[in-house]
């Protein structure tokens, strides 16, 4: 519906050789009965995606040499005209039906976020996993600071004003969507909860998660860190670090001090310290043996003797 002059809803779908599925992320955003905006950015395709694309007259399609998602996503939301925005990656697909419905949650309550849960789809098998229904969140900034389920942005509906002061981080490329997420938080929006489910999560083998190893892997946990440092950061500047944020932060900085650990032991330590600076009644969440040493003599030692168990494994 580009041609109409007021649109309720964006929808920014990022694409690079997904043709497999991108039809069906498409196919889900559309029929809505509030006026939808479908805009798929081809991030340098070379499986036929962008000859598909100009094949399909109720989209906005747009070229762009290969840069990456976090590039897609800033460019699609550059042409968007919505009041409000829901990422979807191409992979991916929407629940019938949920378009419309956080559309009207968030005319209903003047939402600057509307939320709902996410469900798996197994590719290979087709089975779908329909988790518990979520419990509506207290605190936005806490729930996506901790380790527990903080929802996923596919399962979201952001007011476009407040997206174009967030912009996706290519700095942050591996951990974006947290990034992103944080940052939004930040902006202190209104959330409501819209029950059921807002679309499906696709497991498949091509997956980027599947592909965090080695490199990829010490980049996107340094990243995490650093996330965590600005963003707790400027929570304390703003006198906004409650005690239940500091506590689900240290939940997620404690097994990225014990991956750092592996190689650099120092460093862990600091961020070891940070954390008890945070939540000094922290407990440990390793059990048995491993539970009692980081107690008894401490996080550097413990790790020590983990190494060494490592070099003789």
């Amino acid at each position: 519906m580009q041609g109409d002059a007021k649109i309720d809803v964006s929808v920014i779908i990022p694409a690079y050789n997904r043709l497999w599925c991108l039809p069906r992320a498409v196919d889900s955003c559309r029929n809505t009965s509030c006026k939808t905006q479908i805009i798929v950015v081809d991030d340098g395709s070379t499986d036929g995606t962008w000859e598909w694309l100009n094949s399909q007259p109720d989209l906005i399609a747009i070229r762009q040499e290969n840069q990456g998602q976090t590039y897609a996503i800033n460019n699609g939301v550059s042409r968007a005209t919505g009041k409000y925005i829901r990422f979807l990656d191409s992979d991916d697909f929407l629940y019938p039906g949920v378009i419309d419905k956080q559309y009207q949650k968030a005319e209903e309550t003047s939402a600057d976020l509307v939320y709902s849960k996410v469900n798996n789809y197994d590719q290979e098998t087709g089975k779908i996993t329909d988790f518990p229904d979520m419990e509506p969140w207290t605190d936005f900034m806490e729930v996506q600071l901790g380790s527990g389920y903080g929802g996923h942005f596919l399962g979201m509906l952001f007011r476009t004003e407040w997206v174009r002061k967030t912009p996706r981080r290519p700095d942050f490329a591996f951990r974006e969507d947290r990034m992103f997420l944080l940052e939004y938080g930040l902006l202190e929006p209104k959330i409501t909860f819209a029950d059921g489910c807002a679309g499906y999560w696709v497991i498949h083998k091509g997956q980027m998660q599947g592909n965090y190893s080695g490199w990829k892997a010490q980049v996107t946990n340094w990243q995490h860190i650093h996330i965590y440092k600005k963003i707790l950061g400027e929570l304390e500047r703003k006198g906004q670090l409650t005690i239940n944020r500091k506590k689900a932060a240290a939940t997620v900085l404690w097994p990225l001090a014990h991956w750092m650990a592996r190689d650099y032991l120092s460093d862990a330590a600091e961020i070891v310290k940070w954390i008890f600076e945070l939540d000094p009644d922290f407990q440990v969440p390793e059990k048995g043996l491993l539970s009692t040493l980081y107690k008894k003599i401490g996080f550097k030692r413990t790790e020590q003797l983990l190494r060494l168990r490592r070099a003789f494994i």
